[in-house]
């Protein structure tokens, strides 16, 4: 093919780790040609056609990975639960603490007092740890406002943190994450207001990629998430879901149903779910994060979701109650460690599938012609090296859209 006569960079001296079709797919002494944020040619230095670049940058051995891909999180929110934390290890249970004014419902409280100012600022301060780890596309729900102003400002300020840092962001309405306290227990009433008032004013405001809810006995029962899928694929919006968790309730078939993009968690779902999801190419989301902090013993069933062939992403679950994970490697290590992942898995689970899971399989998450120039050179000298150590931060040189990113904020 055809190459402009000057292009923006090349990229060089490295393994280039592909994560093509979900595996390494090693690349040694690899370049990356790009121009205008995309990649435009990929291969061994040898055979590079004749290109010339108006930048040539070679690294000194190591890997390039894909960028990050970051694909459920809760970034905004207001104060934090560190204190309910040392309550649960003291000793006081979960119904105790939330009687005492304590869980979401203090995370809602806290999210309404802020203003739009505070919750970017604190949001930012969060994001910059994923940030210096490679991430370079995240996902942020809202469904801590719980009514329709506060998730408006909640959505307002993900798509804020969009425009203003180096780093792509999706974001997803999740009203249907808990009953406002107000409503006094009448879930049917609010899963009414999100149908009929907020997601049609999400949908004509564009402030939301997605709408996902949480399909638990606790939360919402499969009746009621229909409805909110129902409402939003009226309005052209895909859906994913917060699934098996707690309990089986079908919940991944339902959003298999619906081609969710997603049903994340997935401790309880059954081998029909994985059937269910590999016929709707549905990803199933695993969040190590909260089933650590909450001390769980069952497993997503992982065997089945290789048997039946659902792609599996890998995220961090950012969020103040079940996973103030704030190091996206950690869960990668953790993937492993506590579902039985391989380290490619792992890889794959935040670069191609969590790119699936966010509906941008064919232009992010992986190194390939015609994709977005995402990519993050590491000082190691094989991928398994990024699932392997634990706490502190490795060193890594970002690509974003093509340039390099240097200050984040």
């Amino acid at each position: 093919m055809p190459y402009p006569r000057s292009i923006d960079s090349l990229w060089s001296g490295a393994t280039l780790v592909t994560m093509k079709e979900g595996q390494y797919q090693l690349i040694e002494d690899g370049v990356i040609a790009v121009d205008q944020g995309k990649i435009i040619w990929i291969g061994k230095r040898e055979a590079l056609p004749d290109i010339s670049a108006q930048a040539h940058h070679h690294f000194d051995g190591g890997i390039i990975t894909p960028g990050f891909i970051d694909c459920h999180t809760h970034l905004v929110f207001g104060g934090d639960r560190s204190a309910e934390f040392e309550m649960r290890l003291n000793g006081m249970s979960y119904a105790q603490i939330a009687a005492q004014g304590g869980g979401i419902i203090s995370t809602v409280r806290h999210t309404r007092e802020a203003d739009e100012e505070e919750l970017l600022r604190s949001a930012r301060q969060r994001l910059q740890h994923l940030l210096h780890e490679g991430v370079t596309t995240v996902e942020i729900k809202s469904g801590y406002g719980l009514d329709i102003d506060n998730e408006i400002k909640m959505l307002r300020v993900i798509r804020k943190i969009g425009e203003l840092l180096p780093v792509e962001v999706y974001a997803t309405c999740l009203a249907a994450h808990a009953v406002p306290p107000e409503f006094n227990g009448d879930s049917d009433r609010w899963v009414e207001v999100v149908c009929e008032q907020l997601l049609p004013r999400v949908a004509q405001e564009k402030l939301a990629d997605a709408v996902d809810a949480f399909c638990e006995h606790l939360a919402f029962s499969p009746v009621q998430t229909e409805k909110v899928f129902s409402a939003a694929r009226t309005l052209g919006m895909p859906v994913k879901l917060h699934a098996e968790q707690l309990s089986a309730l079908a919940g991944s078939s339902l959003a298999a149903q619906y081609q969710a993009l997603s049903a994340d968690h997935l401790e309880y779902a059954t081998d029909a779910d994985a059937q269910a999801m590999a016929a709707a190419n549905t990803v199933a989301v695993l969040l190590p994060g909260a089933f650590y902090l909450l001390r769980e013993k069952q497993q997503p069933p992982v065997a089945a979701f290789r048997k039946h062939g659902v792609p599996m992403a890998v995220a961090s679950d950012a969020n103040p109650g079940t996973s103030p994970a704030l190091s996206l490697r950690l869960m990668l290590n953790m993937a492993c460690t506590l579902f039985g992942l391989t380290p490619e898995e792992a890889l794959a689970g935040v670069t191609l599938h969590a790119a699936q899971a966010l509906g941008i399989r064919e232009s992010h998450g992986s190194l390939e012609c015609g994709k977005v120039a995402n990519f993050v050179h590491w000082p190691v000298a094989r991928p398994a090296e990024l699932v392997y150590w634990l706490g502190g931060q490795l060193p890594c040189t970002v690509i974003y859209q093509g340039e390099k990113r240097d200050s984040i904020f």
